[in-house]
């Protein structure tokens, strides 16, 4: 039997189409949050646009430069991670290979390079280097990873970039020795 639009219409009601809504609005979200790359691909083709909502920052981390020192924060829950100079933590990219990053364009909109020189705080050990980005800022490497802040992160010691999965791989807060810190917890 075939059904008209106004008798399906009313068949679900208000709360079946916004339900249906919501619905396709999730499916939407879940196939832009998968359009990063799989590969270890350096994301370059990438819009100028942030994929977490908003105008894309102008610069990439902290385009300033300076002196980024690297020290040691707990969480609620006693695990110790890193911080940079304002306090906002600090992550590493899955996908980064090589000691480079391969993170670039929207990528780094979303997660903006630690750049200028990097200085080891109270507690952090390792060996920090850095690389000169396509823009020319010099991004910081500890023990090999190249090193990022998250824009969700709106203010100090927020870990809300922790297991992202997202531009072809996942993200993590680091440890004092450089190792991955897989749940911060607390």
């Amino acid at each position: 039997m075939r059904t008209s639009a106004s008798s399906r219409s009313s068949r679900f009601g208000l709360r079946g189409r916004l339900a249906i809504g919501a619905v396709a609005l999730a499916i939407g979200g879940i196939a832009v949050a998968g359009c990063g790359s799989s590969s270890n691909s350096n994301n370059a083709g990438n819009s100028g646009t942030n994929p977490y909502g908003g105008a894309a920052p102008t610069s990439t981390g902290n385009a300033g430069g300076g002196t980024q020192t690297l020290t040691v924060k707990k969480s609620s829950g006693g695990v110790s991670y890193l911080v940079d100079s304002s306090g906002k933590t600090v992550y590493m990219f899955q996908a980064d290979s090589n000691g480079k990053s391969n993170c670039n364009g929207a990528c780094a909109a979303a997660w903006p390079p630690l750049t200028g020189t990097g200085k080891l705080g109270s507690g952090v050990s390792g060996i920090v280097t850095t690389f000169t980005r396509s823009d020319g800022s010099k991004q910081i490497v500890l023990n090999g990873h190249p090193l990022y802040q998250y824009t969700l992160d709106t203010a100090p010691g927020q870990t809300n970039g922790e297991g992202v999965n997202a531009f072809g791989g996942l993200w993590y807060v680091l440890g004092p020795t450089g190792n991955t810190v897989t749940s911060v917890g607390g």
